[in-house]
């Protein structure tokens, strides 16, 4: 799924713009599913997670601790409703954009279940309705709860509110187990939605004529779009205030039971229907990856004649036994995936062309256009991404663009339509426009970088902010405003100047804006991280290729700080085993190796490093490992594994606390091997290391429950 915006962009690029994107999504996320108010339509979310997972997967070793990709939902804050824990975890879907990818999908389950290429797998295809997720708990037929999704494990109780929902009986039909939770989208009609927005601007213009005012049309409250109607309105703390909207609801699949009555996908939603809920009246069932297809095209071809908002396909694996060994990823189940209708794309004037200075000097040029509306978005900004790329697209100021929201941050560019008229070409600077100093590109690499290191302002700046940020020392308080004011008056030119803001105290109570209590809430974060975590503190240090999974793995290697430096410097100095010692963790290599040396060779960054460690005192780093007999050690699997794909079993490993290797060395701790193991086998023999067969690895897998 990588794309060559991806594959251009260097690690510490990369961690950089993933670190924004996580910032970007969770605010996104709060604003959609916590605040019922967001700025964005889903598909320009969908953007920002895309390009999130390309990033992710070009960069596997740079996947942060906060990524969006292991989150669900927003977790419930402050609200009137109680919170309700779900007992099993409300989950979200991936996303696919391209029959290839569905494709790919397929794939993918037929290599973890190891099926044969001649063995059908049956999916059930459905429209994907856009509305809240809410979770509907049965026992013995009867309805004792509804929730909403939250976060995933933690959601919003809504049972007085869906009791107003004739969708939803309070009695199932029929025969039902002793307890069954059924799982749906709670949404509302086109139509209800226009009358609602249409009968809430009349009540504004009575409040005001009441009042003697002159009504003013734009100061209505009004909801955006359908989901956020459904969303509002099913979240009031006053359950009356819910029975007056028109909400509905469709089940799409189901979370606790103590029973569940079928053996397929379809089995059971046909059964949910016959209990009285309504699903899907597009649910099907695939048996090829052509009808697959067709029910996409044929779905999106009936789109617009709904009465109510979907926004792409949901496809299950239909048999529920490969559901089970499936599984789940962080945040989304093996067994399916939504294929989303395609993203919108737009024609407006590129008006600017500015260049922006990040972290680590690389000179980014961003598009400012005339305002466009694309997918229910006002756009005014579009990703230019480097020299080259504005070289290739041939953009200028003055030239009409086609733009997309997809797969980026900001929107791309993905034709300029004037490119042949007589214009002056874009001058990409060769000097930064921050601090002056000369900008050049390595060799070997497209982007151009300012040289001016941390006398730069905007690099010192963007390194702060990055040391702060939630994938490092994660400081409340000291948010990017905060730290360009700071910046601004001198107090903050390096890491260390944050612990000892606690000395400014009364300089900062004199600022505008800042209370007694503010103060103290930022110097208590401040101090709370006076023993941090040493993988956060070095990834935090914003060393180029070191990223939050790279600093993570040198932690684990070598527990202390120190012992690092040592290391590297050794490395640096052409010390053999040290160099051994560094490349053979996984995913540091020579650029990681480099970096590191390079960081330790220059005096002002090892003043920073003493500066630092002066102040702070992370403990040694330990990583702690889950309950079972093969945590924390090293897992290979070899030869033929019968009952189970390779990925089936290493994902079964990662469960344990294991960790999965593809070579057996003197590091290896067990090794399962299956029919026509080989050399492996032989090496494990030779150094001694257990060796057990399948059927004893799942007895391991069976123990730890």
């Amino acid at each position: 799924m990588a794309v060559d915006s991806s594959t251009e962009l260097t690690e510490a690029e990369a961690a950089n713009e993933l670190m924004r994107l996580a910032k970007l999504i969770h605010r996104h996320n709060r604003l959609y599913h916590a605040d019922d108010a967001p700025l964005i339509s889903d598909a320009e979310f969908d953007a920002l997670v895309r390009r999130n997972a390309e990033l992710e997967e070009a960069f596997p070793h740079l996947v942060r601790p906060d990524s969006p990709s292991h989150k669900v939902g927003f977790e419930v804050a402050s609200s009137p409703l109680s919170k309700v824990t779900h007992e099993v975890r409300m989950m979200s879907l991936d996303n696919a954009f391209t029959d290839e990818e569905v494709g790919e999908f397929v794939a993918r389950v037929r290599r973890f279940l190891a099926l044969a290429e001649d063995v059908p797998v049956a999916m059930t295809a459905e429209d994907k309705i856009d509305g809240l997720s809410c979770s509907l708990r049965y026992e013995s037929g009867r309805l004792v709860r509804a929730a909403t999704r939250g976060d995933g494990q933690v959601g919003e109780d809504v049972t007085p509110n869906v009791a107003h929902i004739a969708d939803i009986p309070q009695q199932l039909g029929g025969n039902a187990p002793a307890v069954f939770e059924i799982r749906g989208e709670v949404y509302m009609e086109r139509r209800a939605f226009a009358e609602l927005n249409e009968q809430l601007l009349e009540d504004a213009r009575q409040k005001a004529e009441a009042k003697g005012e002159q009504f003013d049309p734009s100061t209505a409250r009004q909801f955006a779009n359908p989901r956020n109607a459904a969303a509002g309105s099913l979240r009031q703390k006053d359950a009356s205030a819910t029975a007056r909207r028109p909400l509905r609801f469709w089940a799409h699949g189901w979370g606790a039971a103590s029973e569940v009555p079928g053996d397929t996908q379809h089995e059971v939603m046909r059964q949910i229907e016959r209990w009285g809920l309504p699903i899907s009246p597009d649910l099907r069932l695939c048996s090829t990856l052509e009808e697959v297809f067709a029910a996409y095209r044929t779905i999106g071809e009936g789109r617009a004649n709904l009465p109510y908002e979907i926004d792409g396909v949901v496809y299950k694996v239909d048999r529920l036994d490969w559901q089970q060994r499936l599984g789940f990823v962080a945040k989304a189940p093996r067994w399916a995936i939504a294929r989303k209708f395609p993203a919108e794309k737009a024609e407006t004037v590129v008006e600017a062309i500015d260049i922006q200075v990040g972290r680590t000097g690389k000179l980014t040029p961003v598009g400012r256009l005339a305002p466009v509306l694309v997918g229910g978005v006002t756009v005014t900004n579009v990703t230019l991404h480097n020299r080259d790329e504005i070289a290739r697209l041939g953009v200028r100021v003055g030239d009409r663009v086609v733009i997309q929201r997809a797969g980026d941050v900001i929107p791309q560019v993905v034709e300029n339509l004037t490119r042949d008229q007589d214009r002056e070409s874009f001058h990409f600077p060769d000097h930064c426009p921050e601090c002056g100093s000369e900008a050049v590109a390595e060799e070997g690499e497209v982007d151009v970088r300012c040289t001016g290191g941390l006398i730069c302002p905007a690099q010192r700046t963007e390194r702060l902010k990055h040391f702060v940020s939630r994938g490092a020392l994660d400081i409340d308080g000291l948010g990017e405003k905060t730290i360009d004011q700071f910046f601004a008056l001198g107090w903050l030119e390096s890491p260390v100047d944050i612990f000892r803001l606690h000395r400014r105290r009364e300089e900062i109570l004199a600022l505008d804006g800042w209370q007694d209590k503010s103060v103290d809430n930022l110097l208590k974060a401040i101090e709370a991280r006076r023993e941090p975590d040493a993988a956060r503190l070095l990834f935090g240090l914003g060393i180029r290729h070191v990223g939050v999974v790279t600093a993570r793995d040198l932690m684990k290697n070598f527990h202390d700080l120190p012992t690092l430096r040592d290391t590297a410097e050794r490395a640096h100095s052409g010390d053999e085993e040290a160099l051994g010692l560094l490349t053979s963790i996984d995913g540091v290599g020579p650029a990681v190796v480099e970096a590191l040396g390079d960081f330790f060779h220059e005096d002002h960054n090892c003043q920073v490093w003493e500066d630092l460690l002066s102040e702070v005192s992370p403990p040694p780093y330990i990583v702690e490992t889950k309950d079972s007999a093969v945590a924390g050690k090293t897992v290979v699997f070899t030869g033929k594994l019968e009952t189970m794909s390779r990925d089936e079993a290493k994902a079964q490993a990662e469960a344990l606390g294991a960790k999965a290797a593809g070579s057996v060395s003197a590091k290896t701790g067990l090794v399962v091997a299956g029919p026509g193991a080989g050399s492996k086998l032989k090496k494990a023999a030779e150094l001694g290391i257990e060796v057990i067969d399948e059927a004893a690895w799942a007895e391991i897998v069976k123990a730890a429950g």
